[in-house]
């Protein structure tokens, strides 16, 4: 299966065009920015404030939550009152569990989103097992329920998303396709098939998680099952990494699930969600679009060799153990963090003091190959090298990174190391730091999710301290190497029930020195129970004011007043055994 044209070589999908009111997806039209409003839907004004400040800040497609009949039908006075000042910006109804509303906001918009995890199929983490016929029953239920929203589509020329989430899959394909990638595609696919029966085409497809792997890999497979069923499924496809929560671990999380995508071709319309203000996503996104759109004539190889990797599942590249500067990499070992030795000169008077963002090893130090990936002679004496060497892209290669990394582990014996670089020119450093942070995240990231790379250096921030940090948070990132508390934070949107950024805030301040615990915070079920499964304690909004407690997808604690939950959910890590009291230690110095 192919699910690009060639992972060399960029490329943008082939596409047809899904018109979203007067904004174009797909087809020659530019990458599409999105967003979400935060606020309660019923609340008229500010729904239409805030959708007009998105518009202003370069948000062209804005989506408003539509959990119940009530807030659909408000969205005719929300779209009313934004023509009424001449705002014309697509307007999206977000639709989970209630086919009713769906039925309602269809009315009113120019999109309406579906979640097949939740749209007329059941979610109660049930085991059993389907039989064909009792499979094929739910899908007839299914198919009555979502063809009346086809037909009413199709009748208003409302488009639709059909968009998967990891975090809620249904019973039903949990217990055929497990919590996998492939669950995820099937999912989406059986609602396609339907929509295509009706002769209705103006959708879009998603397939997001909180987990870059796990998203990568969706995406990769939905295309390259597109492909497989023929030209006429040439769909666009909305990216997204859900839940990555706010601050700089969320722009790298964003950057590798989207900006690796997008670099392959794949991605027609993107929203980065972050546990912040809405209007800070769209710079971020913007930003991503702009890398892409760099890729644009920039020297490519026309080799045509065999990957190193499997596209839709991670499996780290089986290279040899060796030692450099006294720290053995390579094999079952960490992926190494690197620096130049005068970058370690600068800071080689307070490497003790810098916590879990020490320089391991010193580039200059560790008899690192480098090499062009399209010299085959000198690859050839590498591989014929009777003991592993650690090898990496020479600087200046006039190659994109990614491919050039790929090239060289698809060329390179398998038991040799690879250093993963950031950038092949070093000196082109950017005065902000956005970019290169999204830089760094999408190329070492997107390769490190390839499995490819066995240490890691970023040359392209000249602050040690601060390229340091960037480096180890995209390990973290990419599920690589975890060294603190990991976070799975949703975006606010008018579904949460609780304050999402002060909570977070909280939750933060109190378990922040909780190394390898990953805690998800969701501000309501949708995808909460579902993303807890990737998760080892949850704090999730039940309902107004109270929270559910969990561990895994499992919730042990309910209804706990909002002002006592951050303790009761200390108390739960600590009856698992995986508290620590915090060491009164002096900050790490990064700078």
């Amino acid at each position: 299966m192919k699910y690009c044209a060639n992972p060399l070589r960029y490329q943008r999908r082939a596409t047809r065009e899904v018109r979203v009111g007067n904004v174009g997806i797909g087809g020659d039209n530019p990458i599409r920015v999105q967003s979400m409003i935060t606020c309660d839907t019923m609340d008229t004004e500010m729904s239409i404030l805030q959708t007009m400040e998105l518009a202003k800040v370069g948000c062209e497609i804005v989506r408003i939550t539509a959990p119940t009949v009530k807030d659909s039908a408000n969205l005719q006075n929300i779209v009313r009152g934004l023509r009424d000042r001449r705002c014309d910006v697509p307007i999206v109804a977000d639709i989970h569990f209630k086919p009713e509303a769906a039925m309602e906001a269809a009315k009113w918009v120019d999109k309406v989103r579906i979640n097949p995890g939740n749209y007329a199929d059941s979610k109660k983490f049930l085991i059993r097992e389907y039989s064909d016929e009792q499979y094929q029953a739910e899908l007839n239920r299914i198919r009555e329920r979502f063809t009346p929203l086809v037909d009413l589509c199709k009748q208003r020329g409302v488009a639709m998303r059909i968009g998967t989430n990891h975090g809620s899959l249904s019973d039903r394909i949990l217990n055929r396709y497990g919590d996998t990638p492939l669950g995820m595609v099937e999912s989406a696919l059986e609602f396609a098939r339907i929509a295509r029966e009706r002769d209705y085409h103006a959708f879009v497809f998603s397939m997001k998680a909180s987990n870059p792997k796990v998203m990568i890999a969706a995406y990769r497979l939905l295309v390259a099952r597109l492909n497989e069923l023929g030209p006429d499924w040439n769909y666009p496809v909305h990216l997204g990494v859900t839940e990555a929560g706010e601050g700089e671990d969320a722009r790298i999380k964003s950057a590798i699930g989207i900006g690796s995508l997008l670099m392959d071709g794949i991605g027609d319309t993107i929203r980065v969600s972050l546990t912040e203000d809405s209007p800070h996503e769209i710079p971020v996104a913007r930003a991503l679009v702009d890398l892409v759109g760099g890729q644009n004539g920039r020297p490519t190889t026309e080799e045509d060799v065999d990957l190193s990797f499997d596209p839709f599942s991670y499996q780290r590249r089986a290279t040899e153990t060796i030692e450099r500067d006294g720290v053995r990499l390579g094999g079952e070992e960490l992926v190494r963090v690197f620096v130049r030795q005068a970058t370690f000169d600068k800071i080689a008077h307070k490497v003790e003091k810098m916590g879990d963002y020490k320089p391991e090893i010193v580039y200059e130090s560790a008899n690192v190959i480098e090499v062009d990936p399209r010299d085959d002679g000198a690859i050839g004496k590498i591989n014929s090298e009777r003991e592993p060497q650690l090898v990496t892209v020479k600087e200046d290669v006039d190659l994109a990174m990614i491919a050039a990394f790929r090239l060289l582990a698809a060329k390179l014996q398998a038991r040799h190391p690879i250093l993963l670089k950031d950038t092949l020119r070093p000196q082109d450093r950017h005065e902000d730091f956005l970019k290169t942070l999204l830089i760094a995240a999408t190329n070492i990231g997107s390769l490190l999710c390839d499995g490819i790379g066995d240490a890691i250096i970023v040359q392209g921030e000249e602050a040690p301290g601060q390229s340091l940090r960037l480096a180890y948070n995209i390990l973290q990132a990419a599920g690589t190497r975890i060294f603190k508390t990991d976070y799975v934070a949703c975006p606010s949107c008018g579904r949460t029930l609780f304050d999402l950024q002060s909570t977070t805030a909280r939750i933060k301040a109190a378990t922040l020195h909780l190394k390898g615990v990953k805690i998800a915070i969701m501000g309501c079920i949708v995808n909460g129970p579902g993303e807890m499964a990737d998760a080892d304690f949850g704090y999730v909004g039940g309902a107004p004011g109270k929270i559910n407690l969990y561990v895994g997808k499992t919730a042990v604690k309910f209804n706990i007043p909002e002002a006592e939950a951050v303790d009761r959910l200390k108390d739960l890590i600590r009856e698992h055994g995986r508290w620590v009291e915090p060491a009164p230690t002096e900050a790490p110095v990064l700078a």
